[in-house]
Parts: structure tokens; sequence; C-alpha cells
């Protein structure tokens, strides 16, 4: 603002600083609904006393992430033995609206449900089936991993993606769709149970976020990606899993699966009742 005298003054409107202290109050309160949590059975709480902290004994973590990675633990991996539910991280996105009602321990429909065996205890899976936004993937891995002892630890993840993001300087038409590629960390020494995926192909999202976290923690880590056709949950998608039984640290606990075809036809069945839209 110019004066009689030719001065220029600053002037600054309270109007405009309202409405960047309102934008930050908004700001400030996204990022806290952005916030992943993770709620512990009392169960599991009471299996760590003892500790400093809540820490779980870990030799073998198995990680799916979308529906048919969930859906082949469930159908061939968790159908083995007994599983008990220890935790549930949740979270809040644009995809992913989450819930302030509880169930019991747990809400209804958590993000991410965390199980232990329990004849083995040093055994836990994540059935991840929502969507992680990026400005969400290192705290999702920090905080999960932040819970569970590194030493001796063993990771595999199990994803999933359209065949349509696969790239190869040959024609696919002569590949058996859905397909398994893997990826690695440096420290992981066994050899992969499918071919390795080839550049100039990336992986993305959560499966990226763990194995570069295993990577950089020096953790044996392995990534499990099957390619599909089908982006829904497929049963012939989650078969393509199988030859991962043969993993050495699935073979030490999985034993039984005769139940895996019923089970699996049951998730299946499930499903297409669900997206139904006229039932």
């Amino acid at each position: 603002m110019a004066t009689f005298f030719g001065e220029v003054l600053p002037v600054f409107s309270r109007a405009v600083d309202e409405e960047d202290e309102e934008d930050q109050e908004i700001r400030r309160e996204l990022e806290g609904r952005r916030e992943i949590t993770i709620q512990w059975s009392s169960e599991s709480r009471t299996s760590t006393e003892g500790t400093a902290e809540l820490s779980f004994p870990c030799s073998t973590f198995l990680i799916a992430v979308g529906q048919n990675a969930v859906g082949f633990l469930n159908s061939f991996v968790q159908c083995s033995g007994s599983w008990e539910v220890i935790g549930a991280v949740t979270l809040w996105n644009e995809r992913v609206k989450g819930t302030d009602t509880f169930n019991q321990q747990f809400p209804s429909d958590s993000s991410c449900l965390l199980y232990r065996l329990t004849s083995n205890p040093m055994i836990l899976t994540c059935h991840c089936s929502c969507y992680v936004a990026e400005d969400q993937l290192f705290q999702w891995t920090e905080k999960v991993f932040g819970n569970i002892q590194k030493r001796n630890l063993d990771v595999i993840v199990l994803s999933s993606c359209s065949v349509t993001e696969y790239k190869s300087p040959r024609s696919i038409s002569n590949i058996s769709v859905p397909f398994l590629r893997a990826l690695k960390t440096s420290a992981f020494q066994e050899t992969p149970h499918c071919a390795l995926l080839e550049q100039p192909n990336v992986i993305s999202g959560l499966p990226a976020a763990v194995l570069s976290y295993c990577q950089v923690q020096q953790i044996p880590a392995v990534l499990y990606q099957c390619y599909s056709d089908v982006t829904t949950i497929d049963s012939m998608t989650i078969e393509a899993f199988r030859p991962l039984l043969a993993c050495k640290s699935l073979i030490s606990f999985v034993k039984d699966t005769s139940r895996s075809a019923e089970i699996l036809k049951q998730l299946v069945d499930t499903s297409k009742i669900q997206s139904n839209l006229y039932t």
C-alpha cells in the first residue's frame, strides 16, 4: 500500500492469515487420519510380557498383498494347522475408508490382519487386501517390522498384478498366463521357485516397499509376483502360487492341503456372490 508521502507499507490481510491457519489445520487433520495404527490382541501382548516392548520372535514372515495372494494363504497355507489372529493394521486413504467400529477385538473391515501359527509361534502371516497409499508405505513397513524380531528372519512376499504390466523383448504369447516371477534381496541365498523378474520390469506399491526395507535391513526376502489376465479373485491365479509350497520354510509347517480345493472354491464362490449386482 502506498501512502501520500510515497512510502510503500506492507499490508497483511487477516482473511488470508485465517485461511492459511484453516488450511494448515485441515492438512494436520488429514495427516492424522492417514496415520497407520496396529492393534494387538490381548493374547499376543501376554505372550510377549517380559520384553521391553512388543516384539514377536519370527523365523518366517509371509506377507500376502492383494486378494489372490491372500486367497493362496487361506487355501493352501493356513488350511494346515491352527492359526490365531494376533493383530490388525488399520489405515485410511482415498481408497480405504476404514472404520471406527470394533467387532470384539478387531475392526470388521480391518485393512490387514496378522496371524500366528499356534503350534509354531515363530511363523507369522499378514493378509493385506487393501490399497496402501504411496505416502503410507514407509509407515507401514516401519510399524509392522518394528514389532518383529529381525534376527534369523526370512520374509516371503506374495502379490499379483495384470499381465499388461509385464514387459518383455519377446512375445509373451508363448507364455502360459498366469505365471510367476521372483525378485529377491541380496541376503536371500536360496534359489527362487520361478524365473527372476527380467529388466526393465519394476515392482511398485507395498511389495516394493517391503522388499526395499528388507534390502536396507539385510533381511533375506523374496517377492513372488504373479502376472495374471484376471484382476479379481481367481482360482487359476491363486493356483499359480502352488509351486511355492516347495519352499524350504513352507515345507516345515504346511503338512496337509487336503482341504485346499474346498476352501478355494468357497472363496471364489463368495467373491462371485459379493460382486453380483442383483444379490
